[in-house]
C-alpha cells in the first residue's frame, strides 16, 4: 500500500498512483495522462509540512528524481535547479561553487519546490522568504504546457507562481538569485521579556538577521543574531569544535528540548520549573560560520506547529496576547520570534508589509488544539496571516481579504488549471474553489 505522511504525523492519504518522473519531459507525460483520465496530481516534497497542503487525492508525485543545479550564471548571479533538490544539498552544492542564498530558514529538509511553494522563510532584514529569491522557474500547468516563467516572461503568471501553494502546476526547476559565499556572526544570549519585546524594532535595523525564542512560564528569551561578516574581515568569533556543535545542536538543541518538552506536556505544572532550566542551558555562545551552516539546523524533536505573520507594528501585542494564552494553556514548547521586510510576492504572509513572525509549537504527544485556536483567534485580530504549511483553519472566506491579490491568484489559476487537476481538500478550503 502506498501511504503518504507528513513529517508532523498530522496528514495521512493513501494515493492510488505514484510517479517518480526523471526528466521535465516525464512530469508533462504524467500530467497529460492524469489529465485524460480525469484524476488530480499533487506533486510531495519531503513532507515537512503540518498542514495538509500536499496531501494527494490520487496520483502522487516524488520529485526525489529530479535532483541537483543545472545552471550556475556568475555574471547574472543566479543557480537553475531542478524541483526535487533539497535545500541541504542546494546549499552544499552552492558552498562548494563559493555561491550562497541570501536568506534561509531554520531546517533545509525542504524540496525547493515545497520549500517556495509553502512560503518558507528565515528571518532578515532585507530578504526572508525563499520564493521572494526567485527569478525564474519552470512549470508544468493544468493544460500540459511547460512554461518558462521570469519577470520578463510573463510577469504576472510568475509573480504568482513563485508561492503557489501547489495550486497552479507542477514546478520542475526553479532559478534563485544567488551571491558570493559568506560567513556569519552568530551570538546567542539569554535576556529579559521586556528587554526582548521593548529592543526588537532597534534590534533589527541594527542586525542582518534577528531571532528568539520565549521560554514560557518564565521571563527567559534566548535571542539569536547573525550578522554578516565583510570579506577580508577578521572573524569576530571562532567557528565552533566538533564537541561544541555538537553540545548546541544534539545535547541542547535537541536533547535537552526533546526531555523538557515531553516533560511539560504530561505534567503541565512543570513548565516553569523546568523552563527556567532550559533558559539557563540556552545562549552564552558565539561563532562564526557559513551562512548555511548558521541559518539552519537538525531538528529531532517532533512537534506540531502554528505560525502567524503579523504587521511589525503589532509585535509587541502579538507577543503579549501569545504569552496570555501560552501561560494560560501551561504550555512548555517555546514560542518562535522571526521578523521579514516586506515582499511583492502575492500570497506571501509578508505580502506589502514589515512582518513579525510568531509560531507556537507543542509536543508530538501533546493535544494542540484549544492552544492553537486561542492564538490563532487573537492574531486574526492583529490583520494576522498565517503560514501556509503550518496547522491552521483559516478558509477562503476570511483569507481573501488578508490578500490585496487574493483574487488575481484565483484568476491566474482558473486560466492555469482549469479542471483542478492539481487540488485536493486543503485548497479547496483556503482558495474556496
Amino acid at each position: 500500500m502506498n501511504r503518504w505522511q507528513n513529517w508532523s504525523r498530522l496528514e495521512t492519504a493513501v494515493p492510488r498512483v505514484v510517479e517518480h518522473p526523471r526528466t521535465p519531459a516525464a512530469v508533462v507525460a504524467l500530467v497529460e495522462r492524469a489529465r485524460a483520465d480525469g484524476r488530480p496530481v499533487k506533486m510531495v516534497g519531503s513532507g515537512h509540512s503540518f498542514s495538509a497542503i500536499a496531501a494527494p487525492e490520487h496520483t502522487l508525485v516524488r520529485p526525489d528524481r529530479l535532483v541537483g543545479i543545472t545552471d550556475v550564471d556568475r555574471d547574472a548571479g543566479t543557480v537553475e535547479v531542478l524541483a526535487g533538490t533539497p535545500l541541504h544539498h542546494l546549499t552544499r552544492e552552492l558552498a562548494r561553487l563559493g555561491l550562497a542564498l541570501g536568506n534561509l530558514g531554520d531546517i533545509d529538509v525542504q524540496t525547493v519546490a515545497g520549500a517556495v511553494s509553502t512560503g518558507t522563510h528565515g528571518t532578515a532584514g532585507r530578504v526572508a522568504g525563499l520564493a521572494a529569491q526567485l527569478v525564474g522557474l519552470r512549470m508544468v500547468t493544468g493544460t500540459g504546457e511547460h512554461l518558462t516563467l521570469s519577470p520578463t516572461e510573463d510577469a504576472e503568471t510568475f509573480s504568482h507562481a513563485r508561492l503557489g501553494l501547489g495550486a497552479l502546476g507542477v514546478l520542475t526547476s526553479l532559478r534563485f538569485a544567488v551571491e558570493p559565499a559568506y560567513r556569519l556572526a552568530a551570538t546567542e544570549r539569554v535576556v529579559g521579556w521586556d528587554e526582548l519585546v521593548g529592543g526588537l524594532h532597534d534590534r533589527i535595523g541594527a542586525h542582518d538577521h534577528v531571532d528568539a525564542y520565549w521560554f514560557p512560564g518564565t521571563d527567559r528569551c534566548l535571542l539569536r543574531i547573525n550578522d554578516r561578516v565583510a570579506d577580508g574581515a577578521p572573524a569576530p568569533s571562532r567557528s565552533r569544535g566538533r564537541v561544541a556543535r555538537w553540545v548546541d545542536d544534539e545535547l541542547v538543541a535537541n536533547g535537552a528540548l526533546g526531555v523538557a518538552t515531553a516533560l511539560t506536556a504530561r505534567v503541565p505544572a512543570l513548565t516553569s520549573p523546568v523552563n527556567r532550566v532550559v533558559g539557563r542551558l540556552a545562549g552564552g555562545t558565539s561563532y562564526t560560520e557559513p551562512s548555511h551552516e548558521v541559518f539552519s539546523g537538525t531538528r529531532r524533536v517532533r512537534f506540531r506547529e502554528m505560525e502567524y505573520a503579523v504587521p511589525l507594528a503589532a509585535a509587541a501585542d502579538a507577543l503579549a496576547a501569545v504569552r496570555r494564552i501560552a501561560d494560560a494553556h501551561r504550555v512548555g514548547f517555546p514560542v518562535e520570534v522571526r521578523t521579514a521586510v516586506a515582499e511583492d510576492v502575492p500570497l506571501s504572509p509578508a505580502h506589502d508589509r514589515d512582518t513579525c513572525y510568531v509560531a507556537v509549537h507543542v509536543h508530538h504527544s501533546a493535544v494542540h488544539e484549544p492552544y492553537f485556536a486561542a492564538v490563532e483567534a487573537a492574531l486574526m485580530d492583529l490583520d494576522g496571516r498565517p503560514h501556509w504549511g503550518k496547522v491552521h483553519r483559516r478558509q477562503a472566506a476570511d483569507l481573501a481579504p488578508a490578500y490585496p491579490l487574493f483574487d488575481e491568484f484565483l484568476a491566474v489559476r482558473e486560466r492555469l488549471d482549469p479542471e483542478r487537476l492539481f487540488t485536493n481538500a486543503y485548497l479547496r478550503r483556503v482558495l474556496g474553489v
